[in-house]
């Protein structure tokens, strides 16, 4: 399936300033989903509640995402592209605003849910947007810059997040995220290129989206490698505890942070002439490291070590696999996106069971073994698809028609 071209780049720079406000948009989406996870003690006195049930905000927050992406990606295809990014982005001031103010806990579960609608929709869009705004020959690199906040959220974001709260409180702290989507508003205003909608006749139903070579197998490599990777990240404090730095979880988080956006540049040299190539690769060093835990999780000096390799190599993971994804899909690429919001969500949260099983049965010393045999199924997938998904050569994606 090959959609029609049309480069909506006039010229061979990239719009950095468009891209940034993307890569923003996603730095919103991470910090607002797990904000809560530093500041459960706050919360829970706040509204009077223990910490177990303010953890359940997190839970409200991915549900919405789940749940509303695939729907209200097909319901918004026939809206121009600026208006549903805004859309998006007054969810995040409107819930955030009310998550703020809030003094009743099923207030605050519903505007949380709401909110991980918004995200569960920005997410399905950003990838598509930014491939939207360049050459065919420029959408990786584009890809790659409008990604850049997700490493900045989880690496810098999170535990700025926690210490405002602690220094503010956590409703000031979820007040200053409604400002920062309010100067967000104002710069998608100015700088992002508005666009028409998918015209009707390319507007692919979901389940041809679904059946189109190479969209399964790399949604299935997304699950796969996301539920390797967070069994891991999940529960990274006990992980490392073994290693006597439970003390040092903010220090090995960041350099995992600064380890990913290395990751994310080497990813944007790399995904045009080498995309397939790229994801072996990445794959292969992740499931390295995970024999090296393995055997010398123990160590310190590994764990730091182990940390910044892994970094290295999942930097770029949603740059490849978007790409990949939105490749394969053709014109069905914003509904294909949406159902990686499910994939990579599903994961997640699937992640919190198998690491929460493999901790009370066997310890963290199963974590390794369980992260290498999901990361053999992701590669031996990824390895398989090269006629479809993950093609050999250089990607020779298309821009997607602006109207």
């Amino acid at each position: 399936m090959t959609p029609s071209v049309c480069v909506s780049a006039s010229s061979e720079r990239l719009p950095i300033g468009a891209l940034l406000a993307l890569a923003m948009t996603g730095f919103i989406c991470i910090v607002t989903e797990t904000l809560p996870a530093g500041l459960l003690p706050l919360i829970g006195d706040g509204l009077g509640i223990s910490p177990s049930m303010a953890g359940q905000m997190v839970t409200a927050y991915a549900l919405g995402s789940v749940l509303a992406v695939i729907p209200m990606t097909i319901a918004t295809r026939g809206w121009r592209r600026r208006n549903v990014l805004l859309l998006t982005i007054v969810g995040f001031l409107l819930f955030n605003s009310i998550t703020a103010l809030s003094s009743h806990y099923g207030v605050t579960l519903v505007a949380r849910f709401f909110a991980g609608v918004a995200a569960g929709l920005a997410w399905s869009l950003l990838a598509g947007y930014a491939r939207r705004m360049v050459a065919p020959h420029q959408q990786g690199r584009a890809l790659a810059l409008a990604m850049v906040g997700t490493p900045i959220a989880l690496s810098l974001g999170v535990p700025l997040g926690t210490w405002l709260g602690g220094l503010v409180g956590w409703r000031t702290t979820f007040g200053l995220m409604s400002v920062l989507t309010l100067v967000l508003i104002a710069w998608v205003l100015v700088k992002v290129p508005d666009y028409g909608p998918q015209p009707a006749h390319q507007r692919l139903p979901l389940r041809k989206v679904l059946t189109t070579p190479g969209v399964r197998p790399v949604l299935a490599v997304v699950i796969s490698w996301m539920l390797a990777h967070n069994v891991l990240y999940t529960y990274i404090a006990p992980f490392v505890a073994r290693a006597g730095l439970a003390a040092r979880v903010d220090l090995v988080l960041l350099v995992f942070g600064i380890a990913a956006l290395v990751g994310i540049w080497l990813t944007a040299k790399l995904v045009e002439p080498l995309l397939r190539q790229t994801v072996l690769v990445s794959l292969v060093v992740f499931a390295a490291i995970a024999l090296v835990f393995g055997v010398l999780g123990n160590v310190p000096e590994v764990i730091y070590l182990g940390v910044a390799v892994w970094g290295l190599s999942f930097g770029g993971a949603a740059t490849l696999l978007q790409t990949a994804l939105a490749d394969a899909a053709g014109d069905g690429a914003d509904v294909a996106l949406s159902l990686n919001v499910v994939a990579w969500n599903s994961a997640i949260a699937a992640s919190g069971v198998v690491g929460g099983v493999l901790l009370d049965r066997w310890g963290v010393g199963a974590f390794p073994w369980a992260m290498l045999v999901l990361i053999g199924v992701a590669l031996g997938i990824a390895w398989g698809a090269r006629d479809h998904g993950f093609k050999p050569g250089r990607r020779s994606g298309v821009a997607i028609v602006s109207h």
